[in-house]
């Protein structure tokens, strides 16, 4: 937000530099971002002198060129060659002197040099009013008053201003500074905590009187929830131009575009007083009559952009007796603004709803000065006073009559908000004792009424424009800001607690699952909980029956909270992969976010996302996709880190995988991972195989045993190895080989590993062969070949036994 300094200290009388009002309005909470030089005439006509034309003949070498002889002030004058055709003898004119630089509306500059034009020597330039930024004419030079004194610079002569523009980062709780009255207000605050007191300069509206009611205006508000307040007026003959130049440059010095008087003096009070105004041409109001209301959805509108526009059924209109004119406190209609035709206006002010306005502009992309303060919220009480003062301020400058009583429909007049304030309170929070005649002179000095003291606390009226201030901690945050936070002390003591965690809390697991996928090439992302809803028709699984929406969402891409980490991860993926970079290994923790019958449901989870090559690709080393496998050894590793060993797999029934398992613990599911099917793939652009893991992580927690690491002594004696090729039914998986093993010998056999699967032409048909490892380890002694002999023979019946399985 820009604050011009000049336009503050209408407001307070005030002598400090810029420099040094910034820093005490950074201190109240009103953050300088930065300080910008703003001039009138760009430049400040600096160089630029009064010039006495002696003499003027015409050029020796060409027909429309003259040199002219003028006295700038200097010992002696100086010739300059004039291409105008009004330039004459005895003329007083602006003369850009050598070394000065012009600027050309587009901000383009250049220096005036000393120079030969058609043969003849230039020592300098007599101005048209466009060259110094005083006008738009180009017809001649600018002739100035005959008793000006050659060489008086014509910055004396000009009403020019020079000004300093703070650059505030407002916060959106400070409603009440979006103007430069209330910027005043705050600073009137800090200037008297440091027992400097200033009078803050209010606008008179005393002299505010209707010369006759011969323009009267209907009005209905058919929705006072919406517009809780509405205030109107009409003016006739008027005069419709450009504004003066003060107004302008008032405008200009905050980035604003000068229209007309009309508009100007509404935009000029919006920054004042911060309150919006809109003034729509009277004898385009059909009817007389002005109505707020919303109207049916679908409803076509222009707005002043030359955009159409189709209403929500929620927006709120400001209507005549036959059509829509203005989309309240957001935009004005194309068809009942002010032209420089209109002669009678009907002024509106009012305080609408701040919900229904934000929705209304982010709906149609919107985004208005208005609108900014009326979705935050300005002082119901201020409108009638901000109508009166705008009123005013056209009939100052572009003359015409009040022609109607102030229409004020307010039906339910809206209390100042109440607050005990309590001391001891005060002293908690800040950590400082603050003396209580501090506490009330800052509450005065923010027009915070104190009701009644006690005690133990203050009784407070809170002020209608100060929105944000509803609760006690509120308020002793304005007191705060106010005495100043580097006023507070610290101590050189720091205390602090350290709680008992145990290693097993969430977070703490996560760190330990994150650092083992970081070791394996893995990369965490972080995405948006927020998501598009036609993601859940990409993906059947998901139900759009369990879709949470938001009510005021950013944009539709991010307007539902997802349903699975699925969706951002594949979006992820196609984003790298459009960019060449192929190969990827992804991790991230999240949740997901479903409503189920009545109630809205949060669930943790670790999704895992794989691919293109598993390992680099180089001469030694040649590229190897990543596949199912090497996802769930990836997976098996994760849970084997976390202590969960006893696991059943079942097929994946869903239609996200292309082949996929779950894996079952303790009846709970605790991840499903497989190949993302290719349609679903290539709706997110990707054309690569894509591996997905999706751990359900509060599964996960509820199983991890919480346990003490056990450390075992190094085996004094050897391990042996045996191997079995056994030739097997092809339903026969190694997970009921190694089950039965272990089952078999418990006390002597450590590990049973598969090392070589075999299917061919030369076994039987439905038969294949495994290639089985088994680890033999005696803690206490070496184990003999009658010992080892025996375990294999037994572990040999009872696979003929339970598989019907043969030795190669």
């Amino acid at each position: 937000m820009k604050i011009s300094y000049n336009w503050l200290k209408q407001f307070l009388n005030i002598d400090w530099d810029a420099k040094q009002t910034a820093e005490l309005l950074t201190d109240l909470g009103l953050e300088v971002e930065g300080i910008a030089a703003y001039e009138t005439v760009k430049g400040g006509l600096k160089g630029i002198v009064v010039g006495h034309v002696l003499s003027c003949i015409q050029h020796p070498n060409a027909d429309r060129l003259r040199l002219t002889s003028v006295d700038i002030g200097l010992e002696n004058p100086v010739q300059i060659v004039c291409g105008a055709p009004n330039v004459a003898q005895g003329q007083k004119v602006p003369v850009a002197t050598i070394g000065a630089t012009l600027y050309t509306n587009d901000g383009e500059s250049w220096v005036i040099k000393k120079g030969k034009i058609r043969g003849e020597e230039s020592f300098g330039m007599i101005c048209a009013e466009d060259e110094l930024g005083l006008g738009d004419s180009h017809d001649g030079i600018m002739v100035l008053d005959n008793s000006l004194q050659p060489g008086m610079p014509c910055s004396q002569i000009f009403e020019l201003e020079n000004d300093e523009v703070f650059e505030i980062g407002l916060t959106p709780n400070r409603a009440d500074a979006m103007s430069h009255y209330g910027v005043a207000r705050d600073l009137k605050a800090g200037l008297q905590q440091k027992e400097i007191k200033k009078e803050l300069i209010t606008p008179s509206t005393s002299h505010f009187n209707i010369t006759d009611r011969s323009l009267k205006m209907g009005v209905t508000v058919e929705n006072n929830e919406l517009a809780p307040r509405y205030c109107g007026v009409t003016l006739r003959n008027l005069i419709v131009q450009p504004s003066p130049n003060w107004l302008k440059d008032r405008l200009k010095s905050i980035g604003l575009t000068p229209i007309n008087n009309v508009v100007d003096a509404t935009n000029y009070v919006l920054h004042e007083l911060g309150q919006p105004l809109h003034a729509f041409d009277a004898d385009r109001i059909f009817g007389k009559k002005i109505i707020v209301k919303t109207l049916p959805s679908g409803t076509k509108f222009m707005t002043l952009d030359g955009v159409e526009r189709e209403l929500h059924e929620e927006d709120l209109m400001i209507c005549d007796a036959e059509k829509p004119m203005c989309i309240a406190g957001v935009f004005g209609g194309i068809n009942t603004g002010v032209t420089e035709g209109t002669t009678s206006i009907f002024l509106e002010s009012a305080y609408f709803d701040s919900v229904s306005i934000r929705k209304t502009a982010k709906r149609h992309g919107l985004n208005s000065d208005a609108s900014f303060r009326f979705e935050r919220g300005i002082d119901i009480e201020n409108v009638e006073y901000c109508l009166k003062r705008a009123a005013l301020l056209i009939t100052e400058i572009a003359g015409g009559d009040i022609t109607s009583d102030i229409i004020d429909f307010y039906p339910n007049k809206k209390e100042d908000y109440p607050v005990f304030l309590t001391f001891d309170k005060i002293n908690k929070l800040i950590g400082q004792e603050i003396s209580r005649d501090t506490i009330k002179s800052i509450l005065t000095s923010l027009e915070i009424q104190v009701k009644n003291v006690t005690e133990t606390g203050l009784g407070l009226v809170i002020p209608s424009y100060r929105v944000d201030v509803q609760r006690e901690v509120d308020v002793i945050e304005e007191i705060l800001r106010v005495y100043g936070y580097n006023n507070i002390s610290f101590s050189e003591k720091l205390n602090a607690s350290i709680a008992p965690i145990s290693k097993y809390e969430d977070y703490k697991l996560q760190d330990v699952i994150g650092d083992l996928l970081a070791s394996r090439g893995f990369y965490e992302i972080m995405t948006n909980s927020l998501t598009s809803p036609e993601y859940i028709d990409f993906v059947d699984d998901l139900n759009p029956e369990q879709s949470i929406t938001m009510l005021n969402p950013l944009s539709m891409d991010l307007s539902a909270m997802r349903q699975s980490m699925l969706p951002n991860g594949l979006e992820t993926i196609s984003y790298n992969v459009n960019r060449k970079n192929q190969n990827l290994r992804f991790f991230e923790f999240g949740k997901t976010y479903q409503q189920i019958d009545e109630k809205r449901i949060e669930n943790k989870h670790l999704s895992l996302l794989v691919t293109g090559n598993r390992n680099y690709t180089g001469w030694a080393s040649p590229s190897k996709k990543a596949d199912f496998f090497f996802l769930k050894s990836m997976i098996v590793n994760i849970l084997t880190r976390l202590g969960i060993s006893d696991i059943n797999e079942n097929p994946n029934e869903g239609t996200l995988f292309s082949e996929g398992l779950s894996f079952i613990a303790d009846k709970k599911n605790i991840v499903e991972f497989g190949v993302i099917n290719k349609p679903l793939a290539k709706r997110f652009d990707i054309k690569q195989e894509v591996l997905y893991a999706d751990f359900n992580w509060d599964n996960i927690i509820a199983l991890v045993p919480q346990k003490d690491i056990v450390f075992k002594s190094i085996p004094k004696y050897p391990e042996v190895k045996r191997d079995f090729a056994l030739l097997l039914d092809n339903s026969i998986r190694f997970k009921e080989i190694h089950a039965i093993a272990l089952q078999t010998e418990r006390k002597f056999l450590k590990s049973v590993s598969l090392f070589d699967v075999y299917t061919g032409d030369k076994l039987p048909e439905g038969k294949k062969s495994y290639a089985v490892s088994f680890t033999l380890q005696d803690d206490s002694n070496t184990l003999t070949d009658k010992q080892i002999d025996g375990i294999m023979t037994k572990l040999q019946r009872k696979y003929e036994k339970e598989f019907g399985a043969e030795l190669r």
